[in-house]
């Protein structure tokens, strides 16, 4: 598994535990390192740059998220299958060095891993939508 694959894994759980454990961002990635200490350091820098960006542009992202997500309000949704969503809208908007493509496949393996039978697809139809809104590719 690539670095950058390890780094969205454990970004994703840091984003699963804020919203779980309604805990402080500092606090979740202080944690998440201190019971992970085997973690190189371009895992780690990527990681809190997703988890960062994510909690910084939250509002924006879901409300992305909502408009592509045909009828589905983000209180229904899975908290994994939300939280890959916003880890890769946060990519598609911002890390320009990342091709539409890479994060689109990222997130579906993502989800093939730690989401449900469903989540790949559904996930794949919405990140589909938003990355031809903002026409990256």
């Amino acid at each position: 598994m690539g670095t950058r694959r390890e780094a969205r894994e454990c970004a994703l759980q840091m984003l699963y535990e804020i919203e779980m454990a309604q805990a402080p961002l500092e606090q979740v990635i202080a944690g998440y390192w201190a019971r992970h200490p085997d973690h190189d350091a371009q895992t780690r820098e990527f990681s809190d740059r997703l988890v960062n960006g994510v909690f910084t542009q939250k509002e924006m992202i879901d409300e992305l998220i909502v408009k592509y997500s045909a009828h589905w309000r983000l209180s229904r949704m899975a908290a994994v299958d939300k939280n890959i969503l916003r880890l890769a809208v946060f990519e598609l908007k911002d890390c320009e060095d990342i091709p539409l493509k890479v994060s689109l496949n990222e997130a579906i393996e993502i989800a093939k891993k730690f989401g449900s039978e469903e989540s790949g697809s559904f996930i794949n139809g919405v990140l589909d939508k938003i990355g031809k809104e903002l026409k990256k590719g």
